[in-house]
């Protein structure tokens, strides 16, 4: 079927790209952040085991929105593991740190990276592509992040 609404094909095919990195990267954050969450050890467990849990429950709201965005656009979601880490720029760990700061920190760190990137991508999408929809779609997504790591910071020594 004919999509009709008054972005190119081509258009269309670059933001849906765009969103697919962004889909990994919120898929690789929310996989980060649900190991913080199962990993968390210390005297604030509790706390931070909610905590986690309060994020990763976003995460997957988040990561679902995204999805069916690029689906608006006319365009598939590839969801694989394997294809999500080709095109990520957040970085797995390792790390057997267990403790809330070493978490706090490194999904902060990830965050601002995502707020980074959205930040750019705002622009691009409504200036390049002609998609202001998407634009303001990553907007919103953009204020989810910021208040995410604003909470993340406001666990931090």
């Amino acid at each position: 079927m004919n999509i009709n609404i008054g972005i190119s094909e081509n258009n269309r095919q670059a933001v849906a790209n765009e969103l697919l990195k962004i889909l990994a990267d919120e898929y690789v954050l929310y996989t980060k952040t649900r190991n913080a969450h199962w990993n968390i050890a210390g005297p604030d467990f509790y706390d931070k085991h909610k905590f986690f849990e309060d994020q990763f429950e976003e995460l997957n709201e988040i990561i679902d929105r995204v999805a069916e965005r690029i689906r608006s656009l006319g365009q598939g979601v590839r969801g694989s593991l394997g294809y999500f880490l080709s095109i990520t720029q957040l970085a797995e760990s390792d790390n057997e740190k267990t403790d809330s700061e070493y978490f706090i920190q490194e999904l902060l760190v990830n965050h601002e990276r995502i707020i980074q990137t959205l930040r750019t991508d705002i622009k691009i999408f409504e200036s390049d592509f002609g998609d202001i929809g998407s634009s303001d779609f990553i907007t919103g997504l953009l204020q989810d992040h910021e208040k995410m790591a604003w909470l993340l910071r406001s666990h931090m020594k």
